[in-house]
């Protein structure tokens, strides 16, 4: 039976990245959320924002500095003095890894600025799954697992296996490092690995979740999408409930998220958004569309003649479904997608990545770690209906 409230989400309309604009907001969403009741000055409090990979707060693909450094002073005036900034992004979990990206993404300014401290320690335990259906424990970072308190800030973006990149999968960077493409491996079919991301939400249970959707991404995101001004920030206690909220928002379906349609299934959040309380919502639209990703799902099976399906089911997995390709021309042969890929089936000849399609389970990390855009995600436009 489906619950009759849910967690309510708080929006705010913002259409630039000035900080003392962004600090107005997010105490005015916090507050509303009444998250100052939750917290004690002896708590430690970890934040963990979505620093996917070394890229320029400009770029869209990581949350924005003055979101972050907006939130630590929210915590410093409810006396918070313990506050850690984490993450594990793509590839190696290493301290020269995170040193280089905390500088490119603005977290290394922050902390100078505020006195927030930046996790560099690369350690990680055993927690067992809360409520899990996938799992039964996950490895999480330390300052994840040792945190009393944890605050996911994650960037409202598109991503070419589960559509979409909100509060649920921002999580996934609590995973270390390379273990992280394990998981690809492990859970190779998209709903499998998206109930391991359900689970691991519960499991990490974020006391609430902001999304920076000032500057999104759209289309091929996480990282090789395009920019769009979506003009917003907003947040939530429940990371399910917000993104539905934001599913809807943008114009998704939830059986196109798989998060989300998951949620569902879990009464974690409601089928429909009329459900969910709206809170300090000053001038948000009921619609921001994006464009969804190329490696969309694309169910053609019921308009193919009866005659034919054995044969078309037969050869969709392999043929028709989108699939990773290397741009020769823009590849810099640095191995960031062989490094990051659960099946090795990359190599790097000649100075270029090559992919081995026969052992490729379509789980697009390489797309998501080209620092270049060299991976680009194909799909057959034949039965694009």
């Amino acid at each position: 039976m489906e619950q009759t409230t849910w967690a309510a989400v708080a929006a705010e309309r913002i259409q630039r990245y000035e900080q003392n604009n962004v600090q107005e907001k997010i105490d005015q969403i916090l507050d509303s959320l009444s998250i100052k009741e939750q917290l004690h000055p002896k708590q430690h409090v970890l934040i963990k924002p979505n620093l996917l990979m070394k890229r320029r707060p400009e770029e869209a693909t990581t949350a924005h500095p003055a979101v972050v450094e907006a939130v630590v002073r929210y915590l410093q005036g409810a006396g918070i003095e313990t506050i850690v900034i984490a993450d594990s992004p793509g590839g190696p979990y290493t301290k020269p890894l995170l040193r280089g990206i905390y500088e490119a993404t603005g977290m290394a300014q922050v902390c100078k600025n505020t006195g927030a401290v930046l996790n560099e320690e690369v350690g990680f335990q055993a927690v067992p799954a809360l409520n899990g259906r996938q799992c039964t424990s996950f490895h999480l970072i330390d300052p994840v697992a040792e945190a009393d308190v944890v605050i996911s800030i994650g960037k409202l973006k598109t991503h070419c296996m589960t559509t979409l990149s909100g509060g649920v999968k921002n999580l996934f960077g609590c995973i270390p490092g390379l273990q992280k493409p394990e998981l690809h491996y492990r859970f190779q079919d998209k709903k499998a690995f998206c109930r391991m991301l359900v689970d691991l939400a519960q499991t990490v249970s974020p006391l609430v979740t902001i999304i920076d959707g000032i500057i999104g991404m759209e289309g091929d995101g996480p990282s090789a999408g395009q920019p769009i001004h979506s003009g917003f920030l907003a947040a939530s206690t429940s990371p399910f409930v917000l993104d539905r909220y934001l599913c809807e928002l943008i114009g998704f379906l939830p059986k196109e998220a798989p998060t989300v349609e998951e949620s569902i299934e879990r009464g974690l959040c409601p089928q429909q958004t009329e459900k969910i309380p709206l809170l300090s919502q000053s001038g948000m639209p009921k619609e921001i569309p994006f464009k969804k990703p190329s490696s969309k799902s694309v169910d053609f099976m019921s308009y193919v003649p009866r005659v034919f399906a054995p044969v078309v089911r037969a050869v969709k997995d392999s043929l028709l479904t989108p699939r990773p390709k290397v741009d020769k021309k823009a590849c810099i042969g640095c191995g960031r997608c062989a490094e990051s890929c659960p099946a090795k089936t990359i190599a790097i000849e000649n100075k270029k990545a090559s992919i081995r399609y026969d052992r490729c389970i379509r789980c697009y990390c390489c797309h998501e770690m080209c620092p270049v855009k060299a991976i680009h995600v194909q799909r057959v436009k034949l039965f694009d209906l």
